[in-house]
């Protein structure tokens, strides 16, 4: 069941810019693409760093930690590390890709409500 809750309001952050929440126990990540707002979990999936102090280009998050890639429309894996060679390929075998988890987000006049 869907229940929206109000995270923010939408000029809290402009154009290109994210910012970490804590909702109900979630640490999300809300970013806002021109008019748009996404929200994942903060949390990148490859070692745990805080996606919201990483970078944002279009809606695509570098983490700051290893520079995962991931794009906010859907979450899934653009780039699991920026290592190459062997250590890429042992890094994949122990921690697989995972694409994170995205959140449902609207905007009702100036909120933005997060269905987490």
């Amino acid at each position: 069941m869907s229940e929206y809750l109000e995270i923010m309001k939408a000029d809290e952050i402009k154009d290109g810019q994210m910012k970490a929440f804590s909702v109900r126990g979630h640490e999300i990540l809300v970013a806002r693409v021109g008019d748009q707002f996404f929200a994942a979990n903060n949390r990148c999936p490859h070692m745990g760093g805080k996606l919201a102090e990483g970078k944002l280009e279009g809606t695509v998050v570098t983490c700051p930690n290893h520079a995962s890639q991931f794009d906010l429309k859907d979450g899934h894996v653009i780039r699991w590390t920026d290592w190459s060679g062997v250590v890429s390929a042992v890094a994949k075998l122990v921690r697989r890709p995972r694409a994170i988890i995205t959140y449902p987000v609207k905007v009702e006049g100036d909120r933005v409500l997060v269905d987490v």
